[in-house]
């Protein structure tokens, strides 16, 4: 059997999400690593005016770190970043925010980067709820325009922090699959953030993928877990949907302290709004022997000592994300 290294070396390795602040340093990290491509999720509240000003801070990254990373905008561009030995970044939205209740800004945005968004973060917007929504609205009628819009400009729609009612029908409403870029399942731990067996099988049956999220809060050992309960979460949602559905969304939000200022505007509704979590002030751990993105690694080690194969090592790691970039992206 191959070793975990080699495996590790030959895959393609896409994180699903993270909105850590990146610097040099921090790209370097992922790419020590051996992370191919980040979707970097950096939209949680903003308008359209800041949704140009982030890609306008990530155009400048690119430009002044180009010898090690590169903007990712089709499924050749991962290949092609994994050949040059450079990082990949997806420019990602936890929510659509910047979008305002303007449909057509939608490819503004894809035309900008945008290559995936989630409906919406943690309460209601104008396509529908979130998960920490008082009364989960469903889908809304310019939700389903936008969600058709997304299907045909090849847009990827994320249902990590949407509302169980409006993620069931968002999925069951979009033509393409959806993902699940972040999350953990209620059957190992049921707390709110956490999505049921259900919505993961509907996700899953129209040809989605699900990330496993190393959030400790989510995960049954809390802030004592380690490399082996993120497995052990994996394996779980390989026996429920097949491993062609089940990849890694690592939620890492490094470089941003918590408690501090970006934390509390993560945690209030529309960024000055009501506290929605404690987590901006909470302590939380990633779990260990997988708290940095160099520990990626580990988590290749941990699949290859259960004697899984290597081709379903590959796809968790990044294979399955690229197919389903490549069906909703329209590119291969």
């Amino acid at each position: 059997m191959t070793d975990a290294v080699a495996i590790q070396t030959d895959a393609i390795v896409i994180d699903g999400l993270q909105c850590s602040d990146f610097d040099r340093a921090l790209m370097e990290e992922a790419l020590h690593g051996g992370v191919t491509a980040i979707n970097h999720a950096a939209i949680l509240w903003e308008n359209f005016q800041e949704g140009i000003e982030r890609v306008t801070e990530w155009n400048r990254l690119f430009d002044a770190n180009a010898d090690i990373v590169m903007p990712i905008l089709t499924v050749a561009d991962i290949h092609a970043a994994k050949a040059a030995g450079k990082l990949g970044i997806i420019m990602g939205w936890q929510n659509t925010s910047p979008l305002e209740d303007r449909l057509d800004y939608l490819a503004i945005f894809k035309a900008l980067g945008i290559g995936i968004m989630q409906l919406t973060y943690n309460t209601q917007n104008f396509a529908g709820a979130g998960y920490l929504e008082g009364k989960d609205s469903g889908l809304t009628g310019f939700g389903k325009e936008m969600v058709a819009e997304m299907n045909r400009i090849g847009v990827l729609c994320d249902l990590s922090h949407v509302g169980e009612i409006t993620a069931a029908e968002t999925i069951d409403h979009s033509v393409l699959p959806c993902a699940i870029t972040h999350c953990l399942p209620k059957a190992l731990k049921d707390v709110p953030r956490n999505k049921s067996d259900a919505l993961f099988k509907r996700c899953a049956a129209k040809g989605g993928v699900i990330g496993v999220s190393l959030f400790a809060p989510g995960l049954a050992a809390g802030n004592d877990a380690t490399v082996s309960d993120v497995v052990d979460a994996i394996s779980h949602m390989i026996d429920l949907v097949g491993e062609d559905h089940v990849a890694i969304g690592t939620d890492f939000s490094l470089n941003r302290p918590r408690p501090g200022p970006w934390q509390d505007w993560a945690n209030r509704d529309k960024g000055t709004g009501r506290v929605l979590t404690g987590f901006a002030t909470a302590k939380i751990n990633k779990p260990k022997g997988i708290r940095r993105i160099d520990e990626f690694p580990n988590l290749t080690g941990e699949m290859h000592q259960r004697d899984w194969t290597e081709a379903r090592i590959k796809s968790i790691l990044g294979g399955n994300w690229a197919r389903l970039l490549g069906q909703v992206w329209h590119s291969e």
